[in-house]
Formats: structure tokens, C-alpha cells, sequence
């Protein structure tokens, strides 16, 4: 007989690459793994997995059945959420968000969801709006949120506040406080996020509309990077201006006067169409009540 227990190591062993891991992850040990695939193996008299390889790496039998098992599983969410009310719905519900929600409002809407979900266990990662994407896509997140840049009928859009970014440099790095021209910012060292980056390619979008080419480019898929890069005054960089209020205020940093200002970010909450749900809907609206990005960033001191 089959078991959701036998189901679950054999979906954790794929996801994270190894039996230690997986036993981590539910909480188990590593014999209790091992004897869930022996029996998975006893049932259907098939090898799992192939003992001549020192990773965890499923047979062809193997692979169909991590792909039926994942169907177990979803069903098995599927009738909890539905069948459960908020207080009492326990299953894990995998987040997705860049940088910027990390360091200012995803702990707002975690506190939300527990409140209102206290048995739910949530799980955040913050990865680049391509990575999250990919992992929404392949089913090993359930709702990501990002700059708003992505279009398919495949996911549910919720569409969020936006991010207000100036370009921004050390009072030292441009001393004038007069206007600057594309043709004298193109001679400047730009930090910028590479196209992994939802911001990065909402940018390079508008850099190709309005005709401005960075010849001194300098780029980062990391926000706290590109920050600690201008901070260090290496180059300009647009930055989120009610996020880092701190560094305008004390004058470590500046906004300079180029005109056309930058286009405003928008962000959104994606997930899947063909897993909606009251739990779905629910995170959405938590999603729209918590989102604020006018907080200082985290740990930008």
C-alpha cells in the first residue's frame, strides 16, 4: 500500500538532490527516508532510484512516478484547502519575492498570513523576478511577486503598488546639483540590474525607448550590492527613493536632476491559474492590504 509518507520522500529526495536532505526537511532521519523508498520500491517492484550513482538520480520507472506522486500531492492540498477553514488548513504555502519586498514589507504580509492562517507553514524565498518565475512555473513556488513585466494567460495577475526610483550617486561622485543631460549620465559609471532582473528589464526597455546608451555599464543582480556599490561611490545607480530616505537625509546620497525622470515600477502577485483558490485569493488581498514600499530598507544603515 502506498502512503503520502512514501510519496513525500520521494518528492523531497528529487526537489533537494539527497536522502540527508530530504530527512531535514520532514523532519525525520535519513533510515526512516531510505525505508519510505524501499517500500515505494517494494510495491510497485521497480528501482527508484539508481544505486550505481552517488546522487539521488531517479530511473525512467522513477521519473513516472515523481510525476504521478506530484499529482498525489497537489490533489491532496486541493481537497485540504478546500475542505478545511483558514484556522485549521495546515500544508505549506511556498512564497517567491525579490530584494525589495524582502527588505521592506514581506514581513508585514507573513505576520498577515499566520494571523489568519496560523497553522499554515510559510515558506519565503527571495530569488531574481526570472529565477521566481521559473520556479512559479515548474510548480515548486506557489505565488511570486515581482515587477510587474510578465504576461501569460498561464497565471493569475494581481497587480500591486508601484516603486518610485531616481537616479542616485555619492554628493562627491557628481558634484554639480544642475541638471544632467543622457549624453553627460552616458559617461558616468551606471549600476545597473542585469535583464534577470524585473526592474533590470522594465529599465533597459526605457534606456532603448528614449535612446540612451550606457557605455560604462556596470551590472549586479543584487539590490544590497547595488546600493553598497553607490554608496561607495563607484558609479550612479536608480535607486527606490522612499527606501532609502536614510541616505538622502543624512547626504550620503543624492538625487540628481535628469530629465526624463525614470518610470515608475510596478509590482504584482502571480500564481498559477489552475491552482486558484480561497487560500489564493486570500494571500492576493493580504498581498494588496500589506504592500508598502516606503519603508527603510533593512539593515541599510
Amino acid at each position: 500500500m502506498i502512503t503520502f509518507k512514501q510519496v513525500e520522500a520521494l518528492y523531497w529526495i528529487s526537489e533537494l538532490g539527497n536522502f540527508a536532505a530530504a530527512a531535514d526537511k520532514l523532519n525525520t532521519t535519513q533510515s526512516a527516508i531510505s525505508k519510505r523508498i524501499n517500500e515505494l520500491e517494494s510495491v510497485f517492484d521497480i528501482e527508484v532510484f539508481d544505486r550505481s550513482r552517488r546522487n539521488a538520480k531517479l530511473t525512467e520507472k522513477g521519473t513516472e512516478l515523481l510525476a504521478l506522486s506530484k499529482d498525489m500531492l497537489d490533489m491532496r492540498d486541493y481537497v485540504l484547502e478546500r475542505m478545511s477553514s483558514p484556522e485549521t488548513l495546515h500544508k505549506r504555502f511556498r512564497i517567491g519575492v525579490t530584494e525589495l519586498t524582502a527588505l521592506t514589507w514581506l514581513p508585514k504580509l507573513v505576520k498577515l498570513i499566520a494571523h489568519n492562517y496560523p497553522k499554515l507553514i510559510i515558506e519565503p524565498q527571495v530569488e531574481l523576478s526570472s529565477t521566481l518565475l521559473e520556479k512559479l512555473a515548474n510548480d515548486s513556488l506557489d505565488m511570486i511577486i515581482v515587477p510587474d513585466v510578465y504576461e501569460d494567460t498561464a497565471y493569475k495577475v494581481c497587480r500591486l503598488k508601484t516603486v518610485k526610483n531616481a537616479w542616485m550617486c555619492t554628493p562627491d561622485y557628481v558634484p554639480t546639483d544642475g541638471p544632467i543631460d543622457f549624453e553627460s549620465l552616458s559617461k558616468l559609471n551606471v549600476l545597473t540590474q542585469s535583464n534577470l532582473s524585473g526592474t533590470g528589464v522594465i529599465y533597459e526597455r526605457w534606456f532603448l525607448q528614449n535612446g540612451f546608451k550606457v557605455t560604462r555599464k556596470l551590472l549586479s543582480n543584487s539590490l544590497v550590492a547595488q546600493i553598497g556599490l553607490t554608496l561607495s561611490g563607484i558609479g550612479i545607480s536608480y535607486l527606490p527613493i522612499s527606501a532609502m530616505k536614510k541616505h538622502l537625509d543624512s547626504g550620503s546620497l543624492k538625487i540628481l536632476d535628469i530629465t526624463p525622470q525614470l518610470p515608475e515600477v510596478r509590482y504584482a502577485a502571480l500564481h498559477r491559474a489552475d491552482r486558484d483558490s480561497k487560500l489564493y485569493s486570500d494571500v492576493i488581498s493580504y498581498a494588496s492590504a500589506s504592500c508598502d514600499f516606503d519603508g527603510v530598507l533593512i539593515g541599510a544603515s
